[in-house]
């Protein structure tokens, strides 16, 4: 007997944004759709990986230099020692920029 394998909202969306990943070789839509799961379903175990999948696809389209240069800027920013304390906290961070998702 075949095992059927049953997929939350969460894991369709994840397999939805995977294909596009990796099937179709569409980087900006899977990019949406990761940070849909990541914002929507922040505890999922989807977002765990779609963390995971955000990162190999900047790596992949950032140039290093120009991803050195952000991360580096963003450390200061969390480290400087004229930043309020509620800066640096994770619920009172700056947000990111607004993603437009489709």
């Amino acid at each position: 007997m075949k095992k059927e394998t049953i997929l939350t909202a969460t894991g369709r969306l994840y397999a939805e944004a995977y294909g596009k990943h990796y099937e179709a070789g569409d980087l900006y839509g899977a990019l949406m759709l990761y940070s849909k799961i990541v914002d929507e379903y922040p505890e999922a175990g989807e977002a765990t990986n779609s963390r995971s999948q955000i990162q190999n696809i900047v790596h992949k389209v950032v140039p290093g230099e120009v991803l050195y240069t952000a991360q580096l800027k963003l450390a200061v920013e969390y480290l400087d020692p004229d930043t309020l304390p509620d800066h640096r906290s994770t619920k009172n961070a700056i947000p990111a920029p607004e993603l437009s998702i489709s």
